[in-house]
């Protein structure tokens, strides 16, 4: 140890969903990519699907099993993931289950020694378990530099207070623009202003930023400088814009399909015009009511637009289909719509030059993929952190406009309408404003290759944070 030549390792403990878990694959490659050793803390149920995602990398990562322990809170014992807690108060319990994981990742710690632990924002305990075994803790969020600023401006200053009322505007204080929210779109643990296990663990993520080492973004510089430089300055984070992680292991992800592995729908899009083809997905863990997707159907038939729509329905019975298909749907849309149920190869349907809108709920993996792709978006934003990403995307980059979306909501509500929704599709899809969108979306997409190139912003932001990691692992020897 303490030497120039020493290794460094690197810990990643993602939380237990498939959103949170892509991010630190993609981490861990980075990182090994730089010759550093990673290790992947995680589940029995994740691992097969993690070793599936690294086995193609040319160093090993590696992967350390835990266990959630889910018993102890009520909850049955294969829970192991959020995808699996299907109700508000399972899911509930899951978090409180991962909070009972301080025990194994100690024995981890204790074992292994790593010189860094990068632990996801869902775990707040994790900064003081670094700091008993004298190992900075670094928190990723997975999220965009503005939605971080958004999140602690509105945890610091609780503008909803100013408010009388769910729907009244209020504009989130100490930003570079000027946002502007209502208290229903605020998350309803923040909205409520009620002290319950959710409003107190959002206090502990955000308080055990301030303790932590530091934050890694999945995101770079360029999108966002304005904020990049806020929240380090003026918000006092010290943060590495270390993205978009993907983009770094694209080459390694092209080689793992091969021709006949080629999903039915890229050979569907090659035989369409460029920029003609909608795209339609909202990401691993919106659900829609049926009614809603009845508006989605109509509103995508009435745009008159070529769709790709990615519904996650496991049933596929003719008779369960009527519920939420107009009568006669899939015959009229033939040749011109394409249903998908269940997984689609979202990077490649977003980069095929055929794709030129995308409907989205607006997760920050979902969003940036849009963005390194050039595609222009029609934001809907459900829950999480997504209607803070709907204002970057359309208020600051001006590269979407938003379906209507009003109401932050932990389970599936019909929130649109299907005029909405066309109206929506089509400025995405065509006219000036939709190319103006595209342009300005294709500047950003050409950045962001920049960004991880040798020299680019993310790249030398990783260095940097490396380097930083040497010298604190020399120091504390």
């Amino acid at each position: 140890m303490g030497t120039k030549n020493h290794q460094l390792h690197i810990a990643l403990f993602p939380f237990m969903a498939q959103g949170h878990i892509i991010p630190f694959i993609d981490m861990a490659k980075l990182f090994v990519s730089r010759g550093l050793k990673a290790t992947i803390i995680t589940t029995a149920l994740d691992a097969p699907f993690i070793h599936k995602k690294i086995e193609i990398s040319t160093s090993p990562v590696h992967i350390f099993t835990i266990e959630v322990p889910t018993l102890e809170v009520g909850l049955p014992a294969n829970c192991q993931s959020l995808h699996l807690a299907t109700s508000p108060e399972m899911q509930t319990k899951f978090f409180k289950a991962t909070g009972l994981l301080e025990p194994q990742l100690e024995q981890f710690l204790q074992q292994k020694k790593p010189d860094c632990l990068v632990a996801d924002m869902f775990f707040p305990w994790a900064t003081d378990v670094a700091s008993k075994f004298g190992i900075p803790r670094l928190i990723f969020h997975g999220t965009s530099g503005f939605s971080l600023c958004a999140t602690l401006c509105v945890f610091l200053y609780k503008p909803r207070l100013q408010v009388s009322s769910d729907s009244e505007t209020f504009f989130i204080p100490n930003l570079p623009d000027e946002i502007e929210l209502t208290r229903k779109k605020l998350p309803d643990f923040i909205r409520d202003g009620v002290e319950n296990d959710f409003s107190r663990f959002h206090d502990e993520c955000m308080k055990a930023e301030e303790r932590s080492y530091g934050v890694l973004v999945n995101s770079f510089y360029e999108l966002e400088p304005a904020y990049a430089d806020h929240y380090t300055n003026v918000l006092g984070i010290k943060a590495w814009h270390i993205g978009p992680l993907w983009i770094c292991n694209e080459g390694a992800k092209e080689d793992k399909v091969s021709i006949d592995e080629q999903h039915e729908c890229i050979k569907w899009l090659d035989s369409k015009k460029p920029n003609s083809v909608v795209y339609v997905c909202f990401g691993s863990l919106s659900n829609f009511v049926d009614a809603q997707l009845l508006e989605i159907a109509k509103a995508l038939e009435s745009s008159g637009q070529q769709f790709i729509w990615v519904v996650k329905k496991q049933n596929n019975d003719q008779e369960n289909q009527q519920d939420w298909l107009p009568e006669g749907f899939e015959k009229r849309i033939e040749g011109k719509g394409l249903i998908i149920r269940g997984w689609a190869p979202q990077v490649k349907i977003l980069s095929h030059e055929a794709v030129g809108g995308f409907v989205t709920h607006c997760g920050w993996n979902s969003t940036l993929e849009a963005v390194c792709a050039g595609v222009p978006m029609a934001t809907w934003p459900v829950f999480a952190e997504q209607f803070y990403n709907e204002k970057l995307i359309t208020q600051v980059l001006r590269i979407g406009v938003g379906v209507g979306a009003k109401e932050w909501s932990r389970v599936a509500v019909e929130s649109a309408k299907s005029d909405a929704i066309e109206k929506a599709v089509t400025r995405t899809m065509v006219g000036e404003e939709a190319e103006e969108m595209r342009n300005r979306a294709r500047g950003y997409a050409e950045m962001a290759r920049r960004a991880v190139e040798i020299g680019g912003s993310s790249h030398s932001n990783l260095n940097a944070l490396i380097e930083e990691l040497r010298s604190y692992d020399i120091a504390h020897e």
